[in-house]
């Protein structure tokens, strides 16, 4: 890094290889998904960088809106203090020194593994070049009607308090139960029944809703019933929207509460109530219930059903509910007034780029997740009560309240001539910010930039499939939308880091593995290898410490083969092709074949084969192999023979580190400089990758080696099964 061998290069004619790190969380700390994902970027602008394209790969850190303030928060108030309290200006300045001390540290962390990037240009979501971007873009979208604002169904974490867009709720089966209640008609009658999974949402109710061609409830429609609890009349409404089929066949109304409710509520004028406060507590329409949490709420109204004999029955019942992605709550999706994107019109043309191949997802199987959710894409709702993000560029008159949406506060409001104004209190989601990423980290909006118009757009972005939705979906539309063109040519989708077991890693399981403790006990080499050694793209891997014992353990064979040639050497030893052996010709057939294979792998994204093939021709046939025949020459009387075989030595293991630095940077970096003549040639990263020889290239003197290989093989195995001592002759 202090030598800059690093940076970004440029190269006139040469197309330029660039990559952008996917930007992770200040709140961060480094782990395996991070390892796994930086290190299948390292390695393919280790080889480009080899093979002298002009490479640039851009690191960066993301300002993890609901993440970062909820750690500031815990911050203050172990010291006593709210954020209220506080107040917006003050909190801001606890939460930029809170970056500022904790905000690098898995910067540091990557680099403890190797990690290759230019951090000379290290960008941070906030910084003042995407502030710039993100305003930009906020505005341009709003002016072509592509952001609204408005009262909508959204998710809320009443823990987080704050809105969550449809990608940031994670569903997951909980056991709970069916509360059959009991509905009475206005006159009198038994009414119905209904069966709900959440009976404190009763209160909010303003309808019943019966299909119009279910026979059991048409005389109920136009009429009304009794709200249990709450004695108010609410109308039985008919929609076709109910399944007849489904439970009773008759389903409460909660509009404000759920979206099919919402739907059905708009096409009968149907009164929408909100029943609860941003903490999830119960509001004031919730009567003697106000105050309490849900929790509370539905125990003591499930008691009162019971007690007044509204209560039918109660049956086992799971179901899925949903979660915030951050703090795991149970959201509650709620009418609130928000600020949203029109995604569909922003979906289709980003559907056709990889429909026309503009963009290639590698495994091409990716690309079907990505079609099923792009063409079926909700408004993406944007704003979040929080005050750590890019607050929103609109802006209300105080006088008139006219609102205008601007890159900067306006001198004076066009409607009434006033000067005074407030900002939306409101931030962007997030994902707002680094769905620009790709080019805002090359400083856009200046469609000038040197930067802009050499590596726009990137070559490669390497991600895990878990955040097609939240992240890729969304640089491709951004990029479409302002750039016209697509983001990155090629989308590599890598699977995540399991335990043993094939669990997810995750706090609550307690199976996480700390990187940095095994770089301390293995060395970063032998984490990288293992994590990339025999991985499928987009298929998960099972961490092990025993993959990471082989990994050690090849690398300390290449060590020793590399000293065993270092002692043997006698200065820079060229090729002699008249003086080669059969074994000679062998050996440097099987690095042609290496070079040509690892290559095309590399190519290919496929570097789980790459290094396969790098495993299998270093310690098999480089170390089980020719060294073993090298010895008897080495140690010879013929000067020429050993000469000879020096060479090929020398000119193997220099083939062999080159195919082995993208994966093994620190090893091959250490043995290179003791290579004869090569200490004054600089780092091995920025020498050039090999390239497949034919004049040597000896195709029919290999296979008879190959066949003198399979008797010693054969006599091998005949020895081991007749249980021939090792030293006998």
């Amino acid at each position: 890094e202090s030598k800059k061998a690093f940076r970004g290069t440029n190269r006139e004619g040469k197309k330029p290889f660039t990559i952008v790190m996917p930007p992770p969380n200040i709140t961060g700390q480094l782990h395996m998904g991070h390892a796994m994902d930086a290190l299948l970027q390292d390695a393919p602008i280790r080889y480009h960088r080899m093979k002298g394209d002009p490479t640039l790969w851009i690191p960066g850190t993301d300002h993890a809106s609901i993440a970062t303030e909820v750690k500031i928060v815990d911050k203050l108030a172990s010291e006593g203090i709210s954020k209220e309290e506080l107040g917006r200006e003050k909190f801001l300045e606890k939460a930029w020194e809170w970056k500022q001390e904790y905000g690098n540290r898995i910067n540091l962390q990557q680099k403890m593994l190797g990690i290759s990037c230019d951090w000379d240009r290290l960008r941070f979501t906030m910084d003042e070049g995407c502030t710039e971007a993100v305003n930009e873009a906020f505005v341009r979208l709003y002016n072509k009607g592509l952001i609204y604002k408005g009262n909508r169904m959204i998710n809320w974490c009443p823990v987080c308090r704050t809105a969550l867009s449809d990608a940031e709720v994670e569903y997951e089966e909980q056991h709970s139960h069916l509360w059959h209640i009991r509905y009475p008609a206005e006159d009198g009658g038994e009414g119905v029944i209904i069966a709900t999974t959440r009976p404190e949402t009763m209160l909010g109710d303003t309808a019943v809703a019966v299909n119009p061609n279910d026979e059991r409830y048409a005389h109920l429609v136009g009429k009304y019933l009794i709200l249990p609890l709450v004695n108010k009349r609410i109308p039985v409404v008919a929609d076709d929207y109910v399944d007849m089929s489904f439970g009773t066949g008759a389903v409460k109304m909660t509009p404000a509460h759920d979206p099919n409710d919402l739907e059905v509520a708009k096409r009968h004028n149907l009164e929408i109530l909100r029943i609860n406060n941003d903490d999830g507590t119960i509001n004031e329409h919730g009567g003697k219930y106000q105050g309490l949490s849900a929790k509370e709420c539905r125990k003591q109204i499930v008691a009162d059903l019971k007690e007044q004999g509204y209560l039918i029955k109660i049956e086992d019942h799971n179901h899925n509910v949903g979660t915030c992605y951050r703090c795991s709550t149970a959201v509650e999706p709620l009418i609130s007034k928000q600020w949203f994107v029109k995604t569909d019109v922003l979906a289709a043309p980003a559907i056709d780029v990889v429909k026309s191949g503009k963009t290639e997802f590698i495994p091409s199987r990716f690309s079907k997740v990505y079609f099923n959710w792009m063409e079926n894409i909700k408004d993406w709702c944007i704003s979040r009560q929080l005050w750590w993000g890019h607050r929103i560029p609109a802006y209300y008159c105080t006088s008139c309240k006219h609102m205008i949406v601007a890159k900067e506060k306006p001198d004076v409001c066009p409607e009434c001539g006033s000067v005074h104004f407030t900002q939306d209190e409101d931030v962007l989601d997030t994902w707002f910010s680094s769905a620009l990423w790709p080019f805002s980290t090359l400083g856009w909006p200046d469609l000038e930039s040197e930067d802009f118009k050499r590596y726009y757009p990137n070559s490669c972005l390497v991600t895990g499939y878990d955040i097609i939705f939240f992240w890729v979906a969304r640089m491709i539309f951004s990029g479409v939308a302002h750039m016209g063109k697509t983001p990155f040519h090629t989308v590599l989708i890598h699977g995540l880091v399991r335990d043993e077991q094939g669990r997810k890693m995750s706090k609550s399981l307690g199976n996480g593995i700390d990187p940095l403790e095994v770089i301390d006990q293995y060395g970063a080499d032998a984490l990288r290898f293992s994590l990339v050694m025999g991985v499928s793209p987009g298929n998960d891997t099972r961490f092990s410490t025993d993959r990471v014992e082989s990994a050690r353990n090849f690398a300390n064979k290449v060590w020793n083969a590399a000293r065993f040639v270092l002692m043997n050497a006698d200065g820079p030893q060229a090729l002699v092709p008249e003086k080669l052996e059969r074994s000679d010709k062998w050996i440097l057939t099987c690095l042609q074949d290496a070079v040509a294979e690892v290559s095309a792998h590399m190519e290919d994204g496929d570097f789980g084969l790459a290094a396969n093939k790098i495993y299998d021709f270093a310690w098999s046939q480089f170390c089980d192999w020719y060294i073993e025949m090298a010895k008897s020459r080495l140690t010879g009387e013929d000067k020429a023979a050993r000469a000879c075989v020096r060479g090929v030595l020398l000119h193997v293991l220099e083939g062999l580190l080159k195919l082995l630095h993208p994966f093994m940077p620190f090893l091959t970096e250490a043995i290179w400089k003791y290579l004869p003549g090569k200490a004054g040639e600089g780092f091995l990263m920025v020498n050039q990758w090999p390239q497949v020889e034919d004049d040597l290239r000896f195709s029919e003197e290999a296979q008879r080696m190959e066949g003198v290989m399979d008797v010693v093989r054969t006599i091998r195995n005949l020895r081991a099964e007749m249980n021939v001592a090792a030293g006998k002759r």
